[in-house]
């Protein structure tokens, strides 16, 4: 599921891929649901491409999403994304990844983190299972 997830710099939200053409991508927003293209010159990053920086080795966002999904039993994380402080959101992060890399996560990857995952939750994208996206891409 988050392999056809994406966020694309300079547009809001996020957004599902729905088709492919010749020089773009037809993506649907998660946020309205209206489609639009995606060209190659935007910068299109899949959720499942990105991960965490941690002081170990790099978490794929896929298990911070699910941790999240667990803490929260399912509902969306009620910290106020644009007013909070920068300890607050690092407080909160702690619980669901505890040995995230204070000094490469900044503030507004926490944000965004947050947002996207109030996103998925809203729109009813919460299966974070990695097995089941292996199945699915295989069966293609």
């Amino acid at each position: 599921m988050l392999n056809t997830i994406l966020s694309i710099s300079g547009k809001p939200g996020l957004y599902k891929l729905v088709s492919q053409a010749k020089n773009m991508l037809i993506v649907e927003s998660l946020l309205d649901g209206r489609r639009s293209p995606a060209y190659g010159n935007e910068k299109i990053v899949s959720l499942g491409d990105i991960s965490m920086f941690t002081n170990d080795e790099d978490v794929p966002l896929r298990q911070v999403l699910k941790n999240m999904l667990e803490k929260e039993q399912g509902a969306e994380v009620a910290i106020d994304v644009k007013n909070a402080k920068s300890t607050e959101l690092a407080d909160y992060l702690q619980t669901v990844l505890p040995d995230f890399d204070r000094d490469r996560v900044h503030p507004n990857d926490i944000r965004k983190l947050i947002s996207w995952y109030n996103i998925l939750v809203k729109s009813g994208n919460t299966d974070f299972d990695e097995k089941k996206e292996e199945a699915e891409s295989t069966e293609s």
